[in-house]
């Protein structure tokens, strides 16, 4: 069977006939990383062969992750593996070559025949035993063990596929942004700590493997891996249908904690005396009557992609991965405290269930709910606006203006919530979510919600290319003109800054439309701008080839440099206060923010505070001289930059939380199923949270979560289900 032609979107052009001296024959399987082939060797030996994806080839950190693959791969080739026959990572197109392996995979075998009879699982628990063993005797953790990744062969299971294990000593750091494994046969420490993960791991997901092969389903079971993961994290395993001599085993190996799992060896002392007489064609059933007489061929399974919440998942089969279409890595959360002590077992898991993990994300595109630093004209997060009042307050909950469930992008402004989904600009009463005004748009938002800027409705809608002003007590156009050529945009105080892709800004004054001035602002690329709340500057941060920060803050109304600087490091401007500027510093590898840092420019000087533990792609908030930040993990911490020291840090146990908005005492953060968490800004303790608002398209993510809005006491929030809630923010453990 000659090589079949990619015939998806992007396709690859022709597959290679060749892989080093291996001819491909037919293709086995793919994925989001690569194709594996049935290929045969000069001699005419068959082999499964992988080619990774031409995009992936040219990708210097995805070689690296392949190369940890061959090596890993060929340090526990043995009994209960494919063994690696040949690798080239180096190749134009990076490829290994393992022995092809008749049989079917458990993931297929229970599908076609259903679930496995006690006698079967208690030697296929023997078998994944022995193979734990020996992967992990040599210093590998699978990290993705599932059904789709056991082959069932005539001499007993063979554990395949370690495209995502990690040798202990392995030195190759994770790209940012991912968790790394497939939902449903992930470990709690997976998902909460993921670079601390060990071969308990393996355990927990063998647990879940074998569930799977008595039950046809997951000890945790739905159709969303977001939801899965808070079960795994929360919920104790659903073992209904495992015979009950097996399901002690199963229920130590999917204990919450690590320590308090089994090794394979204390396993396979338990099945002893299933494993001495074992009997490998118990894993091969007879076939059903429409399957017999048909030959069975293996699929070697395409390495788990990394799990990453900013890309659709469509989990299906229990045992398939994640497959997202971007990449990023796990990330790091903090662990606990070396030497601390520590408290059982069961007391932890109490204590872990009064924290949040994430749960469904169900936002489309663009979803985003207002960052206080576009606000413009509105006031700072905290801050009390004069023509508001506090009032008693009753929580609400206003349906979808637009009758579809995607997440309303909000910001407030003239005693407004100015809001809007795909094909509608609304505002609400911040009262009780009363419906005022709504206007209609072509296409969806951009990147952020509608902005009061110039005491006018700015929806900045895409890819519409008009832009128009809306006045807020009506909704009804103000002024309307053609939007400039830009590849940046920024709303600061009643001016809308274009940038230009030559670096040319435009700046159009928010109020009537007319263009205030055009002219470049820095001497090189384009001038991406940041702006913050109470802050009249905008600033263009360029980062240069020579590890420095360029920093430009210009006067928005008329294009004037204020001041310029030149900073060590690759920064991330994310607040300012008092006249300082405050940025977030990349570590020396350049994939973790490792600092963070104050500049002053009327000193000069500059005040850099090092993380304990560096953050993965952390949302951040600048609250007087503190930074709160919100890392991918899940990690909340403040930073006091005037005392120059971490105040505290929670662990909120959600993959992705939002960035953090500050009232006078709480730090507010949504989380990915639409809950609204509150945390005293000054302990770090955790107060109360929201219910979960979740949304049809369970299956779907965002690249940012929907920051809350507090308001004088009050918080506001849209969530995935299309409503936008508001709660009294000064009591959040009435929620």
């Amino acid at each position: 069977m000659s090589p079949q032609r990619n015939t998806g979107q992007g396709a690859e052009a022709e597959l290679p006939e060749y892989a080093g001296h291996y001819r491909l024959e037919s293709r086995l399987g793919s994925g989001g990383m690569g194709v594996v082939h049935l290929a045969r060797s000069t001699s005419g030996m068959k082999v499964a062969v992988k080619v990774v994806h031409a995009a992936y080839a040219r990708d210097p950190e995805f070689r690296g992750r392949f190369r940890q693959e061959v090596a890993a791969a060929r340090r526990v080739s043995g009994a209960f593996t494919a063994p690696v026959v040949d690798a080239d990572p180096d190749a134009e197109r990076p490829w290994m070559a393992t022995l092809f392996i008749p049989g079917s995979t458990l993931a297929e075998q229970v599908k076609r025949n259903g679930p496995m009879t006690a006698g079967e699982l208690r030697r296929l628990m023997a078998g994944l035993a022995e193979a734990l063993r020996d992967i992990h005797r040599v210093g590998v953790v699978h990290r993705d063990l599932k059904p789709s990744n056991v082959l069932l062969a005539e001499d007993g299971p063979k554990v395949i596929d370690f495209g995502i294990s990690r040798p202990k000593d392995s030195e190759l750091r994770t790209e940012t942004g991912k968790l790394i494994g497939t939902p449903p046969f992930m470990a709690p420490e997976q998902f909460r700590r993921p670079r601390e993960v060990g071969p308990a791991a393996d355990i927990f997901a063998l647990g879940s493997v074998m569930v799977h092969a008595a039950t046809g389903r997951g000890p945790f079971d739905s159709d969303s891996p977001y939801v899965v993961a808070y079960q795994v994290v929360h919920d104790e395993p659903d073992l209904t249908g495992v015979p009950e001599n097996l399901a002690p085993l199963v229920v130590r190996c999917l204990a919450k904690e690590p320590g308090d799992r089994p090794t394979p060896d204390e396993l396979m002392r338990e099945l002893r005396s299933v494993a001495a007489s074992y009997d490998t064609q118990a894993f091969i059933p007879e076939q059903r009557a429409e399957g017999a007489g048909k030959p069975e061929r293996a699929e070697p399974a395409e390495p788990a992609e990394p799990f990453h919440p900013a890309d659709p998942v469509a989990p299906a089969d229990p045992s398939a991965s994640a497959d997202p279409s971007a990449s990023a890595d796990p990330v790091a959360a903090a662990g606990p405290v070396a030497g601390a002590g520590r408290p059982s077992g069961a007391a932890r898991r109490r204590m872990r269930r009064a924290a949040v993990v994430a749960g469904v994300l169900g936002l489309l595109a663009g979803g985003v709910f207002a960052s206080a630093r576009l606000l413009g004209d509105t006031p700072a997060p905290g801050e009390s606006n004069p023509r508001t009042t506090t009032a008693a307050f009753d929580a609400w909950d206003a349906a979808s203006v637009s009758k579809t469930q995607s997440t309303p992008q909000c910001s407030y402004g003239a005693d407004e919530l100015l809001c809007g989904q795909t094909g509608v600009v609304y505002a609400l009463d911040p009262a009780d979510g009363s419906l005022l005004w709504k206007h209609s748009v072509s296409g969806a938002l951009r990147s952020g919600p509608p902005l009061l800027a110039g005491e006018l409705v700015q929806p900045l809608t895409d890819p519409d290319p008009r832009l128009e002003a809306l006045a807020p007590a009506t909704g009804k156009v103000s002024w309307r003109r053609d939007m400039p050529e830009h590849t940046g945009l920024r709303v600061v105080g009643g001016t809308l800054l274009f940038s230009g892709a030559d670096g040319t800004v435009t700046a159009v004054d928010a109020a009537t439309g007319g263009t205030k001035w055009r002219h470049a602002v820095t001497e090189r690329g384009v001038p991406y701008f940041s702006s913050f709340p109470g802050d009249p500057l905008a600033y263009a941060v360029n980062v240069t080839d020579t590890g420095t920060t360029e920093v430009t803050a210009v006067d928005p109304d008329s294009g004037r440099v204020r001041w310029n600087a030149r900073l060590e490091g690759s920064l991330t401007g994310v607040g300012s206060h008092d006249g300082k500027v405050f940025f977030l510093s990349d570590d020396r590898t350049g994939e973790a923010t490792g600092a963070v840092v104050r500049y002053d420019p009327e000193t000069r000087r500059t005040r850099r505070v090092a993380l304990p533990v560096p953050r993965q792609d952390p949302e951040a908030t600048v609250h007087g001289d503190i930074v709160y930040l919100m890392s991918t993990a899940g990690a909340l911490e403040a930073v006091d930059t005037a005392a120059g020291k971490r105040l505290w840090s929670l662990e909120t146990g959600l993959f992705r939380g939002s960035r953090p908005a500050v009232g006078d005492r709480h730090v507010y953060i949504t989380g990915a199923d639409g809950r609204l968490l509150g945390v005293d800004a000054r302990s770090g303790k955790l107060l109360g949270q929201t219910r979960a608002r979740l949304g049809a398209h369970s299956d779907r993510v965002a690249a940012s979560l929907p920051a809350p809005l507090p308001v004088d006491g009050r918080v506001y929030a849209g969530a995935p289900d299309g409503s936008v809630f508001a709660v009294d923010g000064r009591d959040p453990a009435s929620w």
